[in-house]
Parts: structure tokens; sequence; C-alpha cells
């Protein structure tokens, strides 16, 4: 009963023409987002990405605005805190969060990108997982983008080790400043999977995200479905190169209760 409560719940709120305007009264709107995309000190492999990963209506779901501090959470190589970056502006911060095995997957795009202080409100963080150092009611909001579903994978032989994912997620929930806005994307798995298939397709289901989240105190109040892609049936692993870059994926704003 109560995943199909979740369920129906999503799909009401995606029939609503004005949610995400709903989500990010008082934020950076696409268009705001789009200028700081244009930016001509952007990559070319960043501008690429931009086109299958839309980030100007992910982060405009987000309401992040110019002043705000964020956390880019599994950063990798820092794709969106460039973005973030430009959003916050000079009177902002954005945080590059890694832990070990994403810092070292991540090392030669980040080091490029935050090169001769070229991103000079860019921090760069590296942590184990369960102590990311990231304190307490001090971030207005957060992103984690196609790397939640990693606290459910383990692989040893790539070094990477068990995390509890419950202390990461609540490492979030303490970070986060009352009313602050949590920005999550991942690649769907099938309904009833809960995070099974982490490990061998590297997907996560919906539903279980949501659960997820809220066990950790943190609200499920939005989602957008600008990254669906209904031909994808979610069996494959998302490194096939027949989804790769095409896979469904959800895109959910959870915010800390005031």
């Amino acid at each position: 009963m109560r995943r199909h409560l979740i369920a129906s719940c999503i799909a009401s709120c995606l029939a609503l023409s004005s949610l995400a305007g709903c989500a990010t009264m008082g934020g950076a709107s696409p268009s705001d987002i789009a200028a700081v995309l244009a930016s001509p000190s952007r990559s070319a492999a960043d501008r690429e990405r931009d086109a299958r990963d839309k980030p100007a209506e992910v982060l405009a779901l987000g309401g992040f605005k110019r002043g705000d501090t964020v956390a880019d959470l599994l950063a990798g190589a820092g794709y969106y805190s460039e973005i973030l970056s430009g959003i916050v502006g000079p009177t902002g911060k954005v945080l590059l969060v890694n832990n070990p095995g994403y810092d070292g997957f991540g090392k030669k795009g980040y080091t490029e990108r935050l090169a001769g202080n070229r991103l000079p409100n860019v921090t760069h963080v590296v942590g184990p997982s369960d102590a990311l150092g990231l304190g307490t009611d001090v971030l207005d909001g957060a992103v984690i983008v196609m790397s939640y579903h990693d606290l459910y994978w383990v692989d040893e032989k790539q070094g990477w080790q068990k995390v509890d994912a419950g202390r990461f997620l609540d490492q979030i929930a303490a970070a986060l400043k009352p009313g602050g806005a949590l920005v999550v994307v991942d690649h769907s798995a099938k309904d009833g999977t809960g995070s099974a298939a982490a490990q061998d397709l590297h997907r996560i289901e919906e539903q279980f995200a949501i659960a997820d989240f809220r066990a950790h105190g943190l609200q499920w109040e939005a989602a957008i479905p600008v990254l669906r892609n209904p031909a994808d049936d979610r069996s494959k692993n998302v490194f096939d190169p027949a989804i790769r870059g095409k896979t469904d994926r959800f895109v959910h704003l959870y915010r800390k209760p005031r």
C-alpha cells in the first residue's frame, strides 16, 4: 500500500505543469543557468554532456541561487561543481566532495577544472564515506548525481569498499540547513528491486530512494521527467553501449524540514 501511494504521489506531481516553477521559486531559472552553461570557459566535453544531462532543468529544480553554499556530493571530476560555481557566484561557495574512490576516478578531470584557481569559489573536499566533515546546518543545498546508487555497490578489487549508506545520508541531512534542498539524479531500476540492481546494473529503484532519504530525515518534495526514457527497459547495465547516456533517470527534489 505504501509503495502504491508513493507511486501515485509521483504521478500526480508530474502531472502538474507548474511543478518545476513552484520548486524553484526564488532560485536561478533555467534561463539563468543557461547563461552559465554558455560561458566560453567551459570545456567542449562538458558542453557535449549538457545535451544528454540537461543541467539547466535539473539544477533549476533545486532553487539554488547567488550566495548559496552548495555541496556536489561524490562529484567525481566536478562537472556539476563548475556549473554550480557560476550559479552561486562569487559570494557563494561550492564544495566538490569525494570519497577516496570517487576522488581517484575524477582526479584528472577536477585537476584540470580547478587548475590556476580557475574556480575560486569551489573547494575540493576528500574524506571517508562515513566522515566527510561536512558540518552541521551549513549547506543551503546539495546535489548527488548518478552516484547515490554507489552507496549500495561493492567492488573491493577496484578499491570500493562497502559503504555505510545510512551514515552517509545522515551526514547530508545534518549538513543541510533547515529548509535546505537536495537534488538527486540516478539511473532507474525496475520496480520492486530496491537497491539490489546497484551491484550488477548500477541502477536503483526510485521508490526505494524516496523511502531511503525519508528514513534519514529528508522529505521528498518534487520530481521532474526531464531525463525519463520509456524506451529503457531498465534491464541493462548503464555502461552497456546500447543504453549508455540514454538510461531512464529519475530527478528528485528533497528538503530538510524547517
